[in-house]
């Protein structure tokens, strides 16, 4: 089994020596970097770069720069998708975002964590699972998602937020870790 198939199954690998994942981060760099350097008003080249980058796009959507991944082919953005500036999306694992989601600046999606264990954390090892955000949610400026999290449909999470377990659909949540404030109706 290959480190990249470890870490597709879930399992504990080491993405740091794999001549293939490392390959596959350079090429997600560069047109990181490509997007990141292209002029704002070209949205042409702009939309060709992320389409080229992302497994699945919806039709419409704006990712403003910068934006860092690690792969790009585990990230799928649905329907009228925005991003804010600086988004950084560590997609070791999938990470999935429905329709009309809307992300702040300065926010960050996390599918990777690193073991406890000194001497396994200092040999690279690490475990990714994936993220999923459901449709019309809204994630305020300077939050992040870890692993494993899902977010219901129609979720709001309060700026600032540190989400580490899934929120159900149709409620505010805010906070460090993230909890949920009240419903909506």
């Amino acid at each position: 089994m290959t480190e990249k198939e470890k870490g597709q199954a879930g399992l504990p690998y080491n993405p740091n020596f794999d001549p293939e994942l490392i390959e596959e981060r350079k090429q997600a760099k560069e047109l990181c970097f490509a997007y990141n350097q292209t002029n704002p008003s070209n949205e042409t080249k702009r939309e060709e770069i992320i389409r080229k980058l992302l497994k699945k796009t919806g039709k419409k959507f704006l990712i403003e720069q910068p934006f860092f991944c690690d792969y790009g082919y585990n990230l799928e953005i649905g329907e009228n998708f925005y991003a804010n500036h600086n988004l950084v999306l560590l997609d070791g694992a999938k990470i999935t975002f429905g329709a009309n989601v809307f992300i702040g600046p300065n926010c960050g999606f996390y599918t990777t964590n690193h073991p406890l264990d000194k001497e396994k954390r200092n040999e690279g090892i690490e475990q990714v699972k994936p993220i999923t955000i459901g449709n019309n949610v809204w994630i305020g400026g300077n939050s992040v998602i870890l692993q494993g999290v899902t977010i219901g449909d129609n979720t709001v999470i309060g700026a600032g937020s540190i989400v580490t377990k899934s929120i159900p659909a149709n409620v505010v949540a805010v906070g460090n870790p993230c909890k949920v404030i009240k419903s909506i109706s």
